[in-house]
């Protein structure tokens, strides 16, 4: 196991203890429902409910050490329809607070003794999430030192140091390195009055310019590339002992095998990619970037569990309600707070924010064991979402429906324009779509949207065309056929 040094909370300086942490952004609720405001339509409720536990994150870091334990977040549990908003809301949340965020399914874990993923992978992946968004922070921190230190080493490559020089009489020239109006260096006779070094520098600053303007791409180089050793097909002993061990066993045994150095000849835009990362592992300390990120899993991980209600039934059961019931009670120990093993190290989950959502058609929340909806204080019901809300939808948000598509047009130097009409028909066609058949929330949109532009985005590049103008009655037009006919409609929206 290569757990990794971390320093633990009582050896913390009481000053650095006391403040929060740096990567929480101090957001009061209005200004997170605002923020997910821009992306979100409607549901005021959920909103409010999870930016009330995001600042109590921040309100607990302020909190006296004495007491800052004690404090439990409020674990949520979403109830409503799919395609209304239930993932955007914590996807969002955990953007917001630049949280490590973890979306799974209820529905994929099994109990302990069935075949299938075990409970404690939510909390490994997790930490996995964390450590990579810790390792790009850092990786952002010091990209400009890392790529300068690239170029130092290209130009390296390009002009190798020289040999000793041989002794010459006074008058004699020398062979050196001198940068033609083409690009590459040549050796050329000199005269020897001036230093070899000088000539070095100044042909060094030649072959920058010519490297920092792309004209030296095409040449190639001699790098040292590792080459981890390949494991498949290698036998495994996975018997007695390895329970709980074998999710990061092969890594470990990557990590012992010796590496090898193999050399590749490259193009510098490639040489300067492998330097790259080569340059960001020495200047990243990893000790560091896992000890941030351990803590941050632990004060600011969101998990998001969806489809609870998919192993939620009546209790007491036979056949796969044991299974969904065992399933609960896994759940049970990790939501409460208990010690999980990860390869970097083992991480606590008392103050992971568990979110859980599930459309709860069939079960209800009451039908959770008693001591697992105890662990979800807080419950709210997401509303359906009405005719209106789609155009809203349509039109408001950041990532509107209308303006990816507006961008996918823009890269045939298309311009695609919709009229306030056609917006209003796409809506009602959708909500009228959803009212008779299986309601897929703004799903919906997708489905209208995908078969309304179908015949514009085959023809488009072949078409010629600079303006696109649709309005009610092209929305009718291409959709009536499918609209009128009950079994297209099922099949194609």
């Amino acid at each position: 196991m290569t757990d990794h040094p971390r320093l633990d909370k009582q050896d913390t300086p009481p000053a650095a203890e006391d403040s929060p942490p740096a990567w929480l952004d101090e957001l009061t609720p209005r200004q997170i429902v605002a923020e997910l405001d821009s992306y979100i339509v409607g549901q005021d409720k959920a909103k409010k409910a999870v930016a009330i536990a995001l600042r109590n994150r921040w309100r607990r870091q302020h909190a006296p050490s004495d007491i800052r334990e004690e404090i439990m977040p409020n674990n949520i549990i979403m109830i409503g329809p799919t395609g209304v908003g239930k993932t955007e809301i914590a996807r969002r949340l955990a953007r917001l607070a630049g949280a490590p965020f973890v979306k799974v399914e209820a529905s994929k874990f099994t109990e302990v003794g069935y075949v299938g993923r075990d409970v404690d992978s939510i909390i490994r992946d997790l930490v996995d999430v964390a450590v990579n968004m810790v390792r790009d922070e850092r990786e952002a921190d010091v990209e400009e030192q890392a790529e300068a230190g690239v170029e130092e080493r290209l130009l390296d490559l390009l002009l190798p140091p020289p040999g000793q020089p041989e002794q010459r009489g006074e008058g004699a020239s020398v062979r050196a390195f001198v940068v033609g109006p083409s690009g590459p260096a040549t050796e050329q006779d000199v005269a020897a009055e001036e230093s070899i070094e000088e000539r070095r520098a100044r042909t060094r600053d030649k072959l920058r310019k010519l490297l920092r303007d792309g004209k030296l791409d095409e040449r190639t180089v001699d790098i040292e590339v590792q080459h981890a050793p390949s494991i498949e097909g290698m036998m495994m002993p996975m018997g007695g002992g390895f329970d709980g061990m074998d999710f990061n066993f092969t890594e470990m045994l990557q990590d012992m095998l010796p590496k090898r150095k193999k050399r590749r000849t490259v193009t510098i835009p490639e040489a300067r990619r492998t330097l790259l990362q080569d340059e960001l592992d020495r200047l990243v300390d990893m000790d560091e970037v896992v000890n941030e990120a351990l803590d941050r899993t632990e004060d600011m991980g969101i998990v998001f569990l969806d489809e609870i209600d998919k192993v939620v039934g009546e209790r007491g059961g036979a056949g796969p309600d044991v299974s969904r019931e065992g399933v609960q009670r896994d759940l049970l120990p990790i939501v409460e707070g208990s010690t999980v093993q990860t390869k970097y190290g083992m991480i606590r989950t008392d103050h992971i924010l568990f979110v859980a959502a599930g459309a709860f058609h069939v079960a209800k929340p009451s039908q959770m064991i008693p001591e697992l909806q105890g662990r979800f204080p807080i419950r709210v019901e997401l509303e359906a979402l009405t005719e209106q809300d789609f155009v809203r939808i349509l039109q408001e948000p950041k990532n509107a429906l209308l303006r990816q598509y507006q961008a996918l047009v823009a890269a045939e130097q298309v311009q695609l324009r919709f009229s306030d009409d056609a917006i209003r028909e796409i809506a009602r066609i959708a909500a009228d779509v959803n009212e008779r058949m299986e309601n897929i929330g703004a799903r919906r949109l997708h489905t209208v949207m995908t078969t309304l532009l179908e015949d514009l985005l085959y023809d488009l590049p072949d078409a010629g065309r600079h303006e696109v103008d649709i309005d009610a009655t092209k929305v009718r037009d291409r959709l009536r056929s499918v609209m009128e006919d009950d079994d297209l409609r099922r099949y194609i929206l």
